[in-house]
């Protein structure tokens, strides 16, 4: 419980030693002075703190914690320990393999030892002392008396030393020959040990400033990492200043909050950039190329981030994280999904994996999405898994469009509200009458919003509640490879569509609108500007460039850090995914393949039979209801159907062009004879050959003749 502010105060220590003027000198035997009432002074301070006081230092908390970060847990402990044994065995290994070389390297200092030692020996026992001054008086060309007689001294004391060198010389020399036959008729092991004896100390006495006897490698960052490569790298990447001739230990350094400890397959740390060098967090995030080259690794391997305050951080305070190897490879990871029986939209969707293997879910209510990236990287899978989400909801209502055409979208028929296949005239036609559905829809949600009490509607926004209770269900709206209807379009149109999907992404979410929009590299002409701007959520998987990356993720987010360029080709399913300002992860999404996301929409297709929320184009669609009752119907005639779905008559040129986007392996080779074949075979019986589209007769197909071939109870049971 929190006490009242008027009996007790929280004081800053360092604060209130800040404010001090002078020191005083209190008398801790005597109780200390009571606090003012009216101007506040001394309320809240401790006598501990008192400047008279010696154990004030003592007594005060300290910020350090009780624990390092390694020892706080026992997975950590067991990993940093792991490393310290994984470092020390590859130091072992690392310098037994160099053990020829030191001992070669031994011997050749112990050989510049000794003769420095002899060098140094030698002067002594030829007392180059005494003839050096004999030689310098002789070199005189008039002597002096005195000089002549000090000459003479030094000569006879020359000689004596000479000679009781050279009997000490030869004694020296008798007892180390005597020594060295002994120790060559001794024991190896005594030989050795003697060597050693004599070598080690020569060796030492030979060693330079610059010799070492070790050779010096930094093991590679999975092994290890230190504070010292970490400055080294951001000195190399001209975030710290360099040496200019100053002593290593006079450099500015990074101070390391945590760290660097193991963090599960890859070293952890958090550092704070030094004060008066104008480098910020944000200046370390945009160099992270060079700075994992200067650590050694692959900048895929790099995970940095600013700390905020909100966490204890500041401007200048960065969480990096370096994997030992590339973090994004491996077994894809299966999605939730596929084992899931429902699922409410309403709660964060499981999407995917960071780098160390936590979970990533996002919140798809009151937000609106937009992929992008190069083709065959995973996009498409990966837009696929928040409309799985909804499959598993029977409250929630699909529009579908693929401008692609092909089958990635197909099962989708077994459940969706509305359809849309292809970038054809006829699907775009369908698809502005979607969008003006839509755009119907939203009005009518939002005059019943308001007309609601506040009881109900207290936010003006949809709620689960009203979901159920006034039958609005949450509208996914699903558009993929948008750039394929902007190319396919007349201007106008183009304008009139771009316009109608900002209100859907801009105004939609109130009204329990989701909007999940594709495309590949959106620049202006594909995907305009005040389309993607609007946009909440933003996935990219791999780009060409940064450039082509701040396009699906926002204006100036590679230069936070933020960069799909970065992925490469074996990075499928992975992405950098943008929640916010300055919220991005990069993310292995979870795997969905066709059959599992095609199994998903019977399911879904079976939930909403339930709960009678099977509406549209799913309620009358003839192969979806085939499916549903367990009959089969041909291949040839559901995939006729599918291309036919917007069209109740169509050529069989463009019939077959439609097939070949479906499925070009089987269809790539069809003929108009090949294709009247199969479609007879399978019970198709043409009541005409030709047909009449827009004033021109051609040969095609009436979409009634091919219905007539799937069985009456599956036309009954569909509302045809």
């Amino acid at each position: 419980m929190t006490e009242p502010a008027s009996e007790a105060t929280v004081v800053s220590l360092d604060e209130h030693r800040a404010a001090r003027i002078e020191p005083a000198r209190i008398d801790l035997t005597k109780p200390a002075p009571p606090a003012d009432a009216e101007s506040g002074e001394g309320a809240g301070v401790d006598v501990v703190d008192l400047p008279g006081n010696p154990l004030a230092d003592w007594l005060t908390v300290p910020d350090t914690p009780v624990l390092p970060v390694w020892a706080r847990s026992w997975t950590s402990v067991r990993e940093n320990v792991t490393a310290l044994c994984r470092l020390t065995w590859w130091h072992t290994r690392y310098h037994f393999v160099r053990t020829p070389k030191y001992l070669f390297k031994t011997v050749l200092l112990a050989a510049r030892g000794f003769y420095r030692a002899l060098a140094g020996v030698w002067p002594w026992m030829s007392a180059q002392e005494h003839s050096a001054t004999v030689k310098a008086l002789r070199a005189q060309s008039k002597l002096r008396p005195e000089d002549i007689d000090l000459a003479a001294r030094h000569q006879a004391a020359y000689a004596e030393r000479t000679r009781s060198r050279k009997w000490r010389f030869g004694i020296a020399a008798t007892g180390v020959a005597a020594a060295a036959t002994g120790v060559l008729l001794a024991d190896p092991l005594l030989q050795a040990g003697i060597a050693a004896a004599i070598t080690i100390p020569l060796a030492h006495l030979g060693r330079g400033e610059e010799t070492k006897l070790l050779d010096q490698a930094a093991p590679p960052i999975r092994v290890d990492m230190s504070a010292q490569q970490l400055n080294e790298a951001l000195r190399a990447a001209g975030l710290l200043k360099s040496g200019g001739g100053k002593d290593e230990k006079e450099l500015p350094r990074v101070t390391c909050t945590m760290g660097p400890v193991r963090d599960g397959r890859g070293w952890s740390v958090i550092f704070d950039m030094p004060r008066g060098g104008g480098k910020t967090a944000s200046d370390v995030l945009a160099k992270r190329e060079v700075i994992a080259q200067e650590l050694g690794v692959d900048e895929i391997q790099v995970i940095m981030s600013r700390v905020r305050a909100a966490k204890g951080g500041n401007a200048g305070r960065v969480s990096m994280w370096v994997a030992d190897d590339d973090p994004y490879l491996g077994t894809p990871n299966p999605s939730p999904l596929e084992k899931a029986e429902r699922f409410s939209i309403w709660e964060p969707v499981p999407f995917g994996q960071d780098a160390r293997g936590t979970r990533i879910s996002v919140p798809v209510m009151w937000q609106s999405m937009f992929f992008g990236g190069l083709p065959r990287r995973g996009k498409t899978f990966t837009q696929r898994l928040l409309t799985a989400a909804g499959l598993l909801d029977p409250y929630v209502r699909h529009y579908i469009a693929d401008g692609k055409g092909g089958a990635d979208w197909m099962p989708m028929k077994a459940v969706a509200h509305r359809l849309v296949m292809g970038a054809e005239d006829d699907a775009i036609d369908a698809l502005k009458a979607m969008l003006a559905e839509l755009l119907a829809e939203m009005e009518r949600r939002f005059a019943l919003l308001r007309d609601l009490p506040t009881s109900v509607c207290p936010e003006g926004k949809l709620t689960p509640e009203i979901v159920a209770r006034y039958n609005l269900p949450v509208i996914f709206v699903t558009i993929d490879e948008l750039q394929e209807y902007f190319t396919a379009m007349e201007r106008e149109d183009r304008e009139q569509v771009i316009n109608d999907l900002c209100r859907i992404a801009r105004r939609g979410p109130a009204a329990g609108f989701i909007s999940n929009f594709a495309s590949q590299r959106p620049d202006a002409e594909s995907v305009p500007p005040k389309l993607r701007e609007i946009i909440t959520i933003r996935y990219s998987t791999q780009v060409v460039d940064r450039t082509s990356s701040d396009m699906v993720l926002g204006k100036g987010k590679a230069a936070q850090g933020a960069d799909a360029s970065v992925l490469s080709e074996e990075h499928k399913g992975v992405g950098v995914l943008v929640t916010g300002p300055a919220s991005y992860v990069t993310v292995r999404a979870d795997y969905l393949d066709g059959p599992t996301f095609a199994q998903l929409c019977r399911k879904g297709r079976a939930l909403r039979e339930e709960t009678g929320q099977l509406t549209g184009d799913a309620a009358g669609d003839v192969t979806a209801a085939a499916d549903a009752a367990g009959i089969t119907v041909p291949a040839i005639v559901s995939d006729v159907l599918e291309v036919m779905r917007h069209s109740p008559r169509m050529f069989t040129t463009d019939l077959l062009a439609g097939l070949v986007n479906i499925d070009e392996d089987t269809y790539g080779d069809y003929n108009a004879e090949q294709l009247a074949s199969a479609l007879e075979a399978a019970g198709v019986k043409r009541t005409s050959k030709q047909v009449k589209i827009s004033g021109s007769n051609g040969a095609g197909y009436q979409r009634r003749d091919i219905e007539a071939a799937v069985p009456a109870e599956i036309l009954l049971s569909a509302g045809r």
